[in-house]
């Protein structure tokens, strides 16, 4: 049995999302972040760096915090959704390219472009360029290919679960993903599986999965 500690954002639903797909049984606690829920004493203890997901696996005894390091574990303990051989490091390196570029970068696009316009017009223009940089990379990085990694058109893994979840709140960062037709095609792929559609509803329903 697997804690998740989590709440409705992007970087929680990857855990989520990749839970509902492994088919592991895992009781949720909601850690609302609305309420600074994630300061908490007793969740600093699961997650030193008081940011949602993070994990507890009874099995093991392990507590995991930092989505990219939970994901590794869960696909290499369950021996799914992580390639093998050279396309192993191919799916690090596009999970890492998630971690260190695309999420940070729409999270920062969220923040001055959703919910702060008019404070910061230089900040609204970076992260808006960036934001479509990186939806460009990832669109010729899915040309010819139904997935992010994978030999021959690819294969499902944790890249795609890790990097779906931001492009899924497209219209906070005013994205038209018609301007990325490899991209809204693998989106949509994606968005109509059925363990997607558990994973984004939790901890709680918020809206529907958006649908461009």
């Amino acid at each position: 049995m697997i804690d998740l500690y989590t709440w409705t954002t992007p970087n929680g639903r990857k855990v989520s999302i990749l839970l509902e797909e492994l088919g592991v049984a895992y009781t949720t606690h909601a850690i609302d972040i609305t309420k600074d829920e994630q300061f908490a004493p007793d969740f600093l203890k699961v997650a030193p760096n008081n940011r949602i997901p993070a994990i507890v696996d009874h099995e093991t005894g392990i507590s995991m915090m930092e989505t990219g390091a939970i994901m590794l574990y869960l696909a290499e303990k369950h021996g799914r959704f992580l390639p093998q051989g050279d396309e192993k490091w191919a799916a690090i390196e596009w999970l890492m390219w998630q971690m260190g570029g695309l999420g940070p970068m729409l999270g920062q696009t969220h923040h001055f472009v959703k919910f702060n316009p008019g404070k910061s017009g230089y900040a609204e223009e970076r992260y808006s360029t960036e934001a479509r940089r990186l939806y460009g990379v990832l669109d010729r990085r899915l040309e010819g290919r139904e997935f992010m990694v994978g030999a021959g058109r690819g294969e499902y893994t944790i890249t795609d679960m890790a990097t779906w979840p931001w492009v899924s709140r497209f219209e906070w960062q005013e994205i038209d993903l018609n301007a990325y037709p490899n991209v809204k095609d693998w989106y949509l792929r994606i968005a109509e599986r059925p363990a997607v559609q558990r994973g984004y509803q939790v901890p709680k329903f918020t809206t529907d999965v958006p649908m461009p």
